[in-house]
């Protein structure tokens, strides 16, 4: 071993390495250590790197996308019906209306006056509420009042229309006009046939409705039920009144119902027979019947 070694480094010194090759030795080589205190060059010393020094190689790595499904596709749009004639409204059986229009009274206590008006516009003669009211006549005299603000003595409402239009009847100031006044102007302005009274019985009054004749009547304001008392007129009339005297007309009746056109707010409604009997008898079933 000794003699191999020593022939093998007597070579090496023989043979002294080129210097390029030296050169690109030390430019490959890296150094490490330090320079030896007997030698003024450094000594190339190759560091051989173990595996666990080494970087360990990329892990392959595999990138998925969530699935979403597709939204549901919408349904599809309703088939359309095919369109259908409107059919007009028809009351059920037993059901007859009149095709009276409907006003809303033009003055404060006109009522009276604007049931007149609707009465004689079904048969085609129109007129304002003014207009009418002209030939009432009012009787404008203040009422003489009682103990209890009850009513002793006023105008006469068969003959003209008592106290101010414009005023209120619970003051009173004002009240309202009866039966003979309204047939009169009807007569005059296109109605001859048109007649009126008191005592009137229901069954009148719905036989009238079913033939097509509207019915204007004497009730309470409201179908309300207050106190009624009684006044003697100028002229010696007795009087029976109450402070929510009011007029409508009828325009329908059914079996069971009829139907009202109401001056005071202008508007069309049903009531029972049996409520329209009661309140109507407060002024003894006073009526007009237009025909």
């Amino acid at each position: 071993m000794t003699v191999i070694g020593g022939a093998v480094a007597s070579s090496l010194m023989i043979s002294p390495a080129p210097r390029h090759a030296a050169a690109n030795a030390a430019a490959v080589l890296p150094l490490t250590g330090s320079v030896s205190a007997a030698s003024s060059s450094p000594t190339a010393v190759l560091r051989i790197k173990h595996g666990i020094e080494l970087e360990a190689p990329a892990t392959p790595m595999e990138l998925y996308e969530q699935y979403v499904p597709p939204p549901p596709p919408p349904p599809a749009p309703p088939t359309p019906k095919p369109a259908t004639a409107q059919r007009p409204w028809t009351p059920p059986a037993g059901y007859v209306t009149i095709a009276v229009p409907i006003y809303r009274q033009a003055m404060t206590l006109d009522c009276e006056t604007s049931a007149l008006r609707m009465g004689l516009a079904t048969f085609g003669h129109y007129y304002s509420d003014s207009a009418l009211f002209a030939y009432e006549n009012s009787d404008t005299r203040a009422p003489v009042m009682g103990p209890n603000h009850t009513v002793v003595q006023w105008g006469d409402p068969y003959t003209n229309f008592v106290g101010n239009v414009w005023g209120s009847d619970y003051t009173p100031t004002g009240y309202g006009v009866y039966y003979p006044v309204i047939v009169s102007i009807a007569h005059s302005h296109g109605m001859p046939n048109a007649y009126g009274g008191e005592g009137f019985s229901p069954g009148a009054v719905y036989s009238a409705l079913s033939a097509g004749h509207p019915v204007e009547v004497w009730i309470e304001t409201n179908w309300a039920r207050p106190w009624l008392g009684t006044w003697t007129a100028w002229d010696g009339r007795k009087v029976r009144y109450s402070y929510v005297e009011h007029a409508v007309i009828l325009s329908g009746v059914s079996a069971t119902q009829v139907r009202v056109n109401d001056p005071l707010y202008g508007t069309q409604y049903w009531v029972s027979k049996w409520q329209f009997e009661t309140v109507w008898r407060d002024f003894d079933n006073m009526a007009v019947i237009f025909q």
